[in-house]
């Protein structure tokens, strides 16, 4: 059963909002190598089906934490793409006035509580957000997106043995992706499944293919049904893979050429518009219309986002000192 591939309006959105980070990473590559972006940059080019198909299961007013590799979970929250634009081009109109940049888009009214530069930054976060959530008893849930590579921080084990013992309505999404910077997460963590890791924790755990939008949304619907029900937090790993290098400076010299070709055939764009063709929910041409309708959007946005003023630094201090 692919019930998102079986409604037009539900495939319409999905297939806008993973072509959308597509593209939006894409250009964000070409604006650094043609020098218009500085500082660094990570893309998540490979891994659209698992910030689209969580979010497909979150109200507007719950919190997300996001990681480094952050632009897919910002806008399948629901972000302005022309606003994380201006942020990464340094603009005042940004989402952190232009002071924020790659790493550290927050967008407060659709509950995404931040990027973090710093690896399991947000999974202490998440639990706090989630701890707020159940002392005033808004039914709100937080899931909080991480890397494999977060799993052998202390933070993300405090996190997550707090969350436990307090049955707190929060989910970790662990997007692995295979690597740990450079390092294979097969190599750092002697598990056969790192969901396998919540049994010590005495919360569920799962793992799902990360490159199935159906089977993402699924498995945290499930888990933000239980959390928002009072059953506590659950643990999920969606396995997908990063086409690119770890960040632009990464020349990719730990992995393959072959094995990167062949994750590439489990693009998860292609494949769910392979399964609402099936199903006869679309048809080429509607496919056609939202790939062109992404790229005059993406386009608009960035010619406006550039086109805006310049951070300065007259005001730079105003975010860190109480007035």
């Amino acid at each position: 059963m692919n019930p998102l591939a079986q409604d037009a309006e539900a495939a319409k959105s999905v297939l806008k909002t993973m072509w959308m980070i597509r593209r939006f990473e894409e250009a964000v590559e070409d604006l650094y190598g043609r020098g218009m972006m500085h500082g660094t940059m990570h893309l998540s080019i490979g891994q659209e089906a698992v910030p689209t198909g969580a979010c497909l299961a979150l109200n507007k007013d719950d919190y997300i934490t996001s990681t480094h590799r952050g632009h897919g979970h910002c806008i399948a929250k629901g972000a302005d793409i022309e606003r994380m634009m201006a942020e990464l081009l340094a603009k005042e109109s940004g989402y952190c006035r232009g002071r924020g940049g790659s790493m550290h888009i927050a967008d407060t009214t659709t509950g995404n509580l931040g990027a973090n530069g710093i690896v399991a930054g947000g999974v202490p976060i998440a639990t706090g957000a989630a701890l707020s959530a159940h002392m005033r008893g808004t039914k709100q849930v937080a899931v909080c997106f991480h890397g494999d590579g977060a799993m052998g921080e202390g933070a993300w084990h405090e996190g997550v043995v707090l969350a436990a013992m307090w049955q707190l309505p929060v989910v970790f999404l662990c997007e692995n992706n295979h690597y740990g910077m450079s390092m294979a997460s097969e190599k750092a963590f002697n598990l056969e499944k790192l969901s396998d890791r919540a049994k010590g924790y005495g919360i569920p755990g799962v793992t799902v293919d990360g490159n199935d939008v159906q089977a993402v949304r699924d498995a945290v619907q499930e888990a933000v049904d239980r959390a928002r029900s009072g059953g506590g937090p659950t643990f999920i790993e969606a396995l997908t893979y990063r086409w690119r290098g770890h960040s632009k400076s990464d020349k990719n010299l730990y992995r393959t050429r072959e094995e990167i070709e062949e994750w590439r055939t489990h693009d998860p764009i292609p494949a769910f518009e392979a399964r609402v063709l099936q199903a006869g929910t679309l048809t080429e041409t509607d496919l056609e219309e939202i790939r062109n309708q992404v790229r005059d959007e993406l386009r608009s946005a960035v010619q406006r986002a550039n086109a805006a003023p310049d951070a300065t630094a007259d005001g730079l201090l105003e975010a860190v000192y109480a007035s």
